[in-house]
Order: structure tokens, then C-alpha cells, then sequence
């Protein structure tokens, strides 16, 4: 028989992250420690965590479901994955406890050239919203740190100087150097965005997040069809968990690519089915975390290195996990603009 210990953790992060939602300056975690008769002295650790405001499953009433679902998988042993569809966080913790029970304990999830250490994967540099200053200085330390792919948050200040810090990049180093992310989070209207993204489109930036907010499917369809810069979507994800939803979400809007968190999006269940109806249309994607700790970053990068691998070539999302002052000691090393698995 199965059991399931849940307990909390409150991470707080070196410096606020600021998002178009808002700025974090905390992140709260439960962690479900799974344990088997069968195998005793092995155990499974998950990360369940939700974003307020952001998460479909951040409702008042989480801490019950997550008991009642850990008291069913010890009476049944098994991950009820369809009921589970609306509680992605949950799911994602569950599936990554039992990957590392099957994996006898070990922090190494899957057998894959970057689990052993062989191999790492390129990741971006995040530089977070913040005045013109803060950005530019945050672009440096990257650069400085060997990233070649980085990623800007934008809609925090005002659009004319962040497109200025695009164009003071740029002037400084081209696409062939640099590529560049950014994402809106949602920050542009659908009367402005248009003209925002013709006006990044001159700066050679690889892809845009989210322009607009979500649940405007056909303004998001058009921008997409016009658009002169790659659009990917991520919040436009979130809450939509049925297959045949998935298929009507991007046979409606077409978007050049889709960004995957499993804790937003489905676990790791959701994110393969993603993928897959995404690889029928001819549509990208990358995965990466959204501000787990490193027992859920751990995961991600695992899940990552099986589902690209091996020598996964797109950078994924996959730096956050030195926002926190305390996170949990994982194996996880970033050396340049790679992240690596070293027991």
C-alpha cells in the first residue's frame, strides 16, 4: 500500500518578480512524500504549487482536494488522471512523486543523456520587468553569464522604453548573437497590439508571449494569421484541459508556437497530449517552470530531457530556480546558458 505525507513551504524570492499580474515576493508549496510497502526505505517527493490569479486550480479550497485526491491514490495506488484534468498543480505533484518512487529514490527521473550527466540543455536568461535601469542592468549580468538566448518581460514600464532597451541590444549584438524572447503577459490591447508587434518585428525578435490577455480567441486568430513576428501562447493554455478543447483552442487560433508549464498545464499528462496535437498542425513548443522550487524545476528539466531529447536544441524555460534565497537543494547546476544534472 501506498501513503502520502503532505506538508508546506513558503520560498521567498531574492528580488520581487514582477509580472503584468503583479509582483511576487513569496511562493507557497505543498510536498507530497509518497512511500510504498513494497519498497521500503524509497520515497517520492512532488511539488504542488498554484500562482494566485493565474492558476486554474488556485481555489480557496485546494488544501482539501489535495488530502482527499493523496487519500484516494493511497486507497487505489494509481494517478486518477482524467479527474484530475481541472487540478494540473496536483497532478504534476502526484506524477512526479511516483516518477522518482519508480526510480528507486532518485533524484535522476528518467534514464536520459542529460539524467546522467551527459549532456545539458540550453535554457534563456529571464530578465523580469522593472524600470529601464533594472532591465538593462539584469540584460548584462546574463549576457555576461553566457546566455545567448534571453527573455524580456515587458508591459511594466512604458512600451517606448522597453522598445528602446530592445533597440539598445540590438545596436550591441545581433540575432545571430543574441536571440530574443519577449513576453507581454497578456500587456497589449487588441487596438494596439498590431502596431506593437510591427514595431518589435523590426528588432529580429524570435517570438512574442501572450500578447494579448486570453479568452479573446479571435482577435488572437487574427493577430496570429497578420502577425510579422512568431506568436506564442501560454495563458491562453491555462484551464483548457479537455483533449477536445486542446484541438478546437488551436485549430481556432493557429499559433506559431505553444509554451508548456506542467503545473499549469496539465502535468506532465497534459503537456504530452499538447505536444502531440501541436506537432499534427505543424505548431512549436518549449516547455519551462513557472516559479516552482527546485523539486518541481528538477521534474521539469527531467521531463524535458525525455520529451525533446536527446540534445534538445530549442532553449527552454528552465533558469528559475535562482529567484528563491531558499530553495531546496537539487543536483542542478546552470554552467553558462545550460542546465545540468550532476549527483
Amino acid at each position: 500500500m501506498k501513503h502520502i505525507e503532505i506538508s508546506e513551504r513558503t520560498l521567498h524570492f531574492k528580488q520581487p518578480a514582477g509580472t503584468s499580474r503583479g509582483v511576487y515576493t513569496t511562493r507557497k508549496s505543498y510536498y507530497l512524500t509518497i512511500t510504498d510497502d513494497d519498497r521500503p526505505g524509497i520515497k517520492g517527493v512532488g511539488e504542488c504549487a498554484t500562482l494566485p490569479d493565474l492558476s486554474c486550480d488556485a481555489v480557496p479550497e485546494y488544501f482539501k482536494i489535495l488530502s482527499d485526491v493523496c487519500r484516494m491514490v493511497e486507497q487505489t495506488g494509481n494517478i486518477p488522471y482524467d479527474i484530475l484534468r481541472p487540478y494540473p498543480s496536483i497532478l504534476f505533484g502526484l506524477e512526479t512523486a511516483f516518477a522518482q518512487l519508480e526510480a528507486n529514490g532518485s533524484t535522476r527521473l528518467y534514464n536520459t543523456p542529460f539524467g546522467r550527466g551527459e549532456e545539458g540543455i540550453t535554457i534563456n536568461g529571464l530578465v523580469w520587468m522593472g524600470t529601464f535601469e533594472e532591465m538593462y542592468s539584469r540584460l548584462e549580468t546574463k549576457l555576461k553569464a553566457g546566455f545567448h538566448c534571453v527573455k524580456l518581460k515587458i508591459g511594466a514600464i512604458n512600451f517606448d522604453k522597453e522598445l528602446d532597451l530592445i533597440k539598445h541590444i540590438r545596436e550591441a549584438f545581433d540575432k545571430n548573437t543574441i536571440e530574443l524572447r519577449v513576453d507581454a503577459n497578456g500587456g497589449f490591447s487588441p487596438d494596439n497590439a498590431m502596431e506593437r508587434l510591427e514595431a518589435l518585428a523590426k528588432y529580429d525578435i524570435h517570438s512574442i508571449e501572450q500578447p494579448i490577455k486570453q479568452h479573446q480567441w479571435s482577435e488572437m486568430a487574427r493577430l496570429c494569421k497578420e502577425t510579422p513576428l512568431p506568436i506564442a501562447l501560454d495563458e491562453e493554455l491555462i484551464g483548457v484541459n479537455v483533449k477536445s478543447m486542446k484541438e478546437y483552442l488551436l485549430d481556432s487560433i493557429r499559433p506559431q508556437y505553444i509554451i508548456l508549464k506542467p503545473s499549469l498545464h496539465g502535468g506532465m499528462y497534459g503537456c504530452d497530449e499538447w505536444i502531440q496535437l501541436a506537432k499534427e498542425r505543424g505548431i512549436g513548443s518549449w516547455i519551462t517552470s513557472a516559479l516552482e522550487s527546485n523539486v518541481g524545476l528538477n521534474a521539469i528539466a527531467h521531463y524535458c530531457a525525455k520529451t525533446y531529447g536527446p540534445s534538445v536544441s530549442m532553449p527552454q524555460g528552465l533558469g528559475t530556480g535562482q529567484l528563491f534565497t531558499d530553495n531546496i537543494d537539487m543536483p542542478l547546476v546552470i554552467d553558462g546558458d545550460k542546465i545540468w544534472y550532476r549527483e
